[in-house]
């Protein structure tokens, strides 16, 4: 029997290529569910989810390098901090882990989309026909002009002047160029930014950071800027699961931002 229009207006209003669903079969990008499960990784169907095809083995490994590096970085971090409060506050699992993500934003979390906006643009102004070198200063400038002094994957408030993280993953990343899995001309661009950096600071060293160099990574591998914050969110969720879960066992309550017995400064404003 041909569908009603009422029909095909329901079926169009949520249309997916993501998935195909219906009593006894689930899909995904037309790759039946069981013929995934125990033959796919965790980072393969991530990819295959968000970019709409399986990627190839050291593709993926390199993908997942990014998503391990990104995992945690303590409770000093606004997200886990945030977290581990929730947790005392009666929280369920999915509760404290959602408080943590919804702190990920431009400032927290955001960076590592931030340097990719700036990676891609200096990759324009090289297939323009300007020299990696020229591509950097006209790039940094205009990130400037646009979002100011500060230039999103570089520079740490603890890790000075190295990022352990960083060092590690451009080394993956050269490695995986040599072996054609990437191109490696982000790989270029990021540390050209980075000795660029230094060289304005006086030929101080500065750090690439894990936003910079995951950015590289993700910049590599092809995907829009905007996933680098999803992918970050993804990665970070390992981090808030486990110090959400550590804290329900270490127990506590209404844990605020510091112990009790230190109070905020009370400002007394003049009217």
């Amino acid at each position: 029997m041909p569908e009603s229009q009422d029909s095909q207006e329901i079926r169009q209003w949520w249309r997916t290529s993501i998935i195909d669903m219906e009593p006894g079969k689930i899909a995904f990008r037309g790759h039946p569910i069981e013929e995934l499960i125990g033959n796919v990784s965790f980072p393969q169907m991530i990819w295959m989810m968000v970019q709409g095809k399986l990627p190839s083995e050291a593709e993926a490994k390199l993908l997942e390098c990014a998503l391990v590096a990104g995992v945690d970085h303590g409770p000093q971090a606004p997200s886990i901090a945030a977290a581990r409060m929730a947790a005392t506050c009666g929280l369920g699992l999915n509760n404290v882990m959602a408080t943590a993500v919804n702190m990920l934003g431009d400032v927290h979390g955001g960076a590592g989309e931030q340097c990719a906006l700036l990676f891609y643009g200096i990759a324009d102004l090289i297939s323009e026909g300007a020299s990696l070198d020229n591509a950097v200063c006209q790039g940094l400038d205009h990130w400037r002009a646009n979002y100011g002094k500060i230039v999103s994957g570089f520079g740490h408030r603890f890790h000075k002047p190295v990022d352990p993280r960083a060092p590690r993953l451009m080394e993956l990343v050269r490695e995986a160029a040599a072996a054609g899995t990437v191109s490696g001309s982000f790989a270029d661009i990021g540390e050209s930014v980075q000795k660029e950096l230094g060289r304005q600071r006086g030929d101080r060293p500065i750090a690439m950071n894990i936003d910079g160099a995951t950015a590289v990574i993700f910049c590599e591998l092809g995907f829009p800027p905007p996933l680098s914050r999803g992918l970050f969110c993804l990665s970070r969720a390992v981090g808030v699961l486990a110090h959400g879960w550590e804290q329900m066992q270490q127990g506590g309550r209404n844990k605020g931002p510091m112990p009790p017995r230190f109070l905020p400064k009370y400002e007394r404003k003049e009217s």
